[in-house]
């Protein structure tokens, strides 16, 4: 590589990359002077990888969901199909040259092809008996998921040639390939020689190497891969470009006019955004940047000309403030009861490894001498599962679950008097009951865990108080950037 720490890693989200002329217009052409010295990682176009695999929100079986559950031999083929033509369609939209066209589409059918002949082998060869398709389904998954993100690279490479860019396709999916690396030395390798003073290289999120991403990721896998790839290249900052600024709160609860970017936090901020599912970057990902003091921005694709979030390890706010409120509207609140607990021990091992076993994801926790409350963030189905086991492992004791929400008043440096007591009273005035209460010595957030029906007032009322007053009192002596109304979410 060359210029070490001169250059920039990007990653561009779905949602943008399905908009190729904002992408084109606000990042790679935006600034002539500055084509070069910068890596960029790709997602696959929003709604791929849910095609490809199930839908993220609504659990809509996709190719993998259908190969995995069998229902029926054609099935997932079938589904297949559809993903394919989906994915010609996509590229007629890109490509106006019909010669351009017909290489894209053929890209596209030799991957999904090829997936489909492994699959039907893999299929022929479980039915013996001697192999089984559980040890298998993970690699299918990765298989699948890559589609989406060579697309999306080949593509961008395309299009940015037509621009008189010298881009390069940097195939990180093991398309083809016999051996396995590590997933530094996959992408030590893979960019070994670029030189990105008069190269800009195009990469895919998905990146096949021997610790197996989708095994500890899942999903994740695009933001591990751009983490990894800033640490390895030694970027001077990793930047990734979304349809959204991060913002005080989501604009859709509180209104547009009435949030900003945040401009500044640290990393620490945005674990606690992670733990409540409202991640500005994947905690495993934003390890690696913190560890080699690699900064992150968050940028907004659609307002370009804003500098965005800068995420850093040792930022802290001039004066304690709130930064962000953010929460989940559902969460369940696991309920272990146990008059002969005080004094024992187990308890809470046993109950954190049935919660694990079932993947349910805790993001918080009370405990008194008899009861443990985990907060978890999981689903109807393995909530009973979890119930059932726990009554199993604990029969006397008594264990419940209710459907909850979790709001948090979030910053650097939260160390302000009284700001409990106004929270507290804000939410009392607007006759929220408040059904629990979660605050650190640390003081980097406070958790209000209340009604599920009332998740959309409590996040309205703590921005008021917490944040638009104090934006109000700063607004009186300095005129701060706001962000555009439109492409905005917390």
């Amino acid at each position: 590589m060359s210029d070490p720490q001169h250059h920039t890693v990007e990653k561009i989200g779905g949602t943008s990359m399905a908009d190729w002329p904002s992408c084109r217009n606000n990042i790679f052409l935006r600034d002539p002077k500055q084509l070069y010295q910068r890596i960029f990682v790709v997602s696959a176009y929003a709604g791929v990888t849910n095609l490809l695999l199930e839908h993220k929100k609504t659990s809509t079986p996709g190719v993998y969901a259908l190969f995995a559950n069998n229902d029926t031999d054609w099935a997932w083929g079938d589904k297949l199909n559809d993903v394919s033509q989906y994915l010609c369609e996509i590229n007629a939209k890109l490509f106006e040259d019909p010669l351009l066209l017909n290489q894209a589409n053929q890209f596209v059918y030799e991957r999904v092809e090829g997936v489909r002949s492994v699959l039907m082998d893999l299929q022929r060869l479980c039915s013996y008996g001697h192999f089984q398709l559980a040890n298998h389904l993970l690699t299918v998954r990765e298989m699948l998921s890559a589609i989406g993100e060579a697309q999306s690279a080949w593509n961008t490479v395309e299009l940015l040639k037509l621009e008189g860019v010298r881009a390069r396709f940097v195939d990180l999916s093991g398309w083809r390939e016999s051996d396995c690396f590590s997933l530094s030395e996959k992408i030590a390798r893979s960019i070994q020689g670029i030189d990105l003073s008069q190269e800009l290289p195009i990469v895919t999120g998905y990146c096949h190497c021997q610790e197996g991403l989708m095994k500890s990721y899942d999903r994740g896998y695009s933001e591990i891969t751009f983490s990894a790839l800033a640490v390895v290249s030694k970027a001077k900052e990793a930047i990734i470009h979304k349809e959204y600024h991060l913002s005080s709160a989501d604009p859709k609860l509180v209104g547009e006019e009435k949030v900003e970017p945040i401009g500044s936090t640290n990393y620490d901020v945005a674990d606690q955004l992670s733990n409540l599912g409202m991640e500005a970057i994947h905690p495993r990902a934003a390890q690696g940047l913190r560890q080699n003091d690699i900064p992150l921005r968050i940028k907004n694709t659609f307002e370009p000309e804003h500098q965005g979030t800068l995420i850093t390890s040792d930022y802290r706010s001039q004066t304690p403030r709130v930064e962000i409120i953010a929460g989940q509207e559902s969460v369940y609140a696991l309920s272990v009861f146990d008059q002969e607990m005080v004094g024992s021990k187990g308890y809470e091992e046993k109950i954190l490894q049935t919660v694990h076993r079932f993947k349910a994801k805790p993001v918080g926790k009370d405990m008194n001498a008899n009861c443990i409350v985990q907060y978890l963030d999981s689903n109807l189905k393995n909530m009973r599962r979890v119930e059932q086991e726990l009554q199993q492992q604990l029969p006397q004791a008594d264990i419940s679950w209710q459907k909850l929400a979790m709001v948090a008043a979030i910053g650097s440096d939260l160390a302000v008097p009284g700001m409990l007591l106004r929270c507290v009273q804000s939410l009392s005035k607007a006759g929220i009951n408040i059904l629990a209460i979660h605050q650190c010595p640390r003081q980097v957030d406070i958790r209000f865990v209340v009604a599920e029906e009332d998740y959309k007032a409590t996040v309205s009322h703590l921005h008021q108080a917490l944040v638009e007053q104090q934006l109000a009192k700063s607004n009186d002596s300095t005129d701060k950037p706001k962000a555009s109304k439109s492409h905005q979410a917390a």
